[in-house]
């Protein structure tokens, strides 16, 4: 078992490289991508130093809050995407009958089809995630929460994505319902939860678990609490097995479009 687990890794970092140096064929392309989505997400600090300006709290939120917030999000969101890009376009490869290539080799299907690529963006994502730490104030364990946080965080919204675009196997047209809700969790993550309430702030902690992604996170890295940190790990635990449970469950109703292509 541990044997298949680190086969597994080493074939993921493989696939990662590769698709690193695909991307950093042309390195001037690959930099300003990284360096633009870097500017584009400082734009949106400009709308909270502005907010701030005006009221010291918003949310239950302080301006420091706030960045960390952002850096939390960012980080989740960059490896997500960067690491696990196709899980975001699982869904058309169900559809078209593109998961051929991924059940004809020894390795297991749904990580290979999730990290044969990457999205070269989303790294400026994750390296403006650590640029927003640095301005919060850093300390050893406040960087060691974070990094734990910002990994338990992207493969919570990595199998969430995972499940709703696994949701293809039983129904069509189901890729809306998918890019619905991880853009919700992205959306949703950027603001103080204090603004929510009610039935939305239900949904931020079950079927949009943004919850668990941001929030809790942003509590324990201020105000360190176990009891939320071990109900992060178990959600994390939980969502990543509902991901390989369901997936697999659909995997079963697949039908082949006899379109083959060379995977490395």
């Amino acid at each position: 078992m541990l044997t298949e687990v680190k086969n597994q890794f080493k074939v993921t970092l493989l696939a990662t490289k590769y698709a690193i140096m695909k991307e950093s064929l042309n390195k001037a392309s690959f930099l300003m991508k990284v360096v633009f989505m870097i500017l584009n997400n400082a734009t949106f600090i400009v709308q909270w130093i502005i907010l701030f300006a005006i009221r010291d709290n918003i949310g239950g939120y302080t301006f420091q809050q706030v960045l960390l917030l952002w850096g939390v999000t960012a980080g989740v969101y960059g490896i997500s995407h960067f690491f696990f890009k196709n899980a975001y376009n699982l869904s058309d490869k169900i559809n078209s009958g593109k998961l051929d290539s991924y059940l004809v080799q020894p390795k297991n299907v749904l990580i290979s089809a999730i990290t044969s690529d990457i999205e070269t963006p989303a790294l400026g994502d994750l390296l403006y995630g650590f640029i927003v730490l640095f301005i919060y104030g850093i300390s050893l364990q406040v960087l060691l929460l974070f990094l734990l946080f910002i990994i338990t965080g992207a493969l919570i919204l990595t199998s969430m994505t995972v499940i709703v675009n696994s949701l293809s196997f039983w129904f069509q047209k189901s890729d809306m319902i998918a890019e619905t809700t991880t853009s919700m969790m992205t959306n949703f993550a950027t603001y103080p939860e204090g603004i929510f309430g009610g039935a939305v702030k239900v949904l931020l902690f079950t079927m949009i678990p943004v919850g668990f992604t941001v929030y809790f996170p942003v509590r324990v890295i201020t105000e360190f609490n176990i009891f939320q940190l071990v109900i992060v790990l178990a959600v994390t635990m939980i969502t990543i097995a509902l991901a390989f449970i369901i997936f697999y469950k659909g995997l079963k109703r697949y039908s082949s479009s006899n379109l083959m292509s060379a995977r490395i």
